[in-house]
């Protein structure tokens, strides 16, 4: 094979190959999640709150035997707090902590959207808005149809020095 042969494979490859994401509403804007990561969705339900946590860290729950931190989106991305109703739902996510720990965390949203197959070409970096807008969470943009999709960065979102000081209290 041809080095000019090779080159159009991989091109052809990198323009048809997909990406799953699980998709889920916010203050009416999609986000979406790898599909790889989701473990399970489950309708809320109560929490046990930890002392000295920030706001947006609602509590515990466990799950089947493992005790899973569970984070308000709304309050993570400083969106105004609304009640929960019957639309409102845990993501259940396994977040990288580092290249050899996995843990198992939930984020409370206002609805679960969709499942999409997104082409890796149409996922664009996120827009530099200098420091007005902190997008450190945000691992790029993603086009489905005629919408945006905000693809989250889960991984650096959920390992903040906040949730590690809450890992630590939980494995007490």
């Amino acid at each position: 094979m041809t080095d000019a042969v090779a080159v159009a494979e991989d091109k052809e490859n990198e323009d048809t190959e997909t990406r799953e994401f699980l998709t889920f509403m916010l203050a009416g804007e999609e986000y979406g999640v790898d599909i790889l990561r989701v473990q399970e969705i489950k309708g809320w339900d109560s929490v046990t709150n930890i002392p000295n946590t920030p706001d947006y860290i609602r509590g515990v729950i466990n799950l089947r035997g493992t005790i899973v931190p569970i984070i308000d989106m709304r309050l993570r991305f400083n969106l105004e707090q609304l009640e929960y109703g019957p639309t409102t739902v845990v993501i259940v996510l396994k977040v990288e902590k580092d290249s050899e720990t996995v843990r198992t965390m939930g984020v409370v949203v206002d609805a679960v959207s969709d499942v999409h197959d997104v082409p890796t070409s149409q996922i664009k970096a996120s827009p530099d808005f200098g420091t007005t807008v902190d997008m450190e969470f945000v691992k790029g943009l993603a086009t489905v149809g005629e919408k945006m999709v905000i693809v989250l960065d889960i991984d650096h979102m959920l390992n903040s020095n906040e949730l590690a000081s809450l890992e630590s209290i939980v494995n007490e």
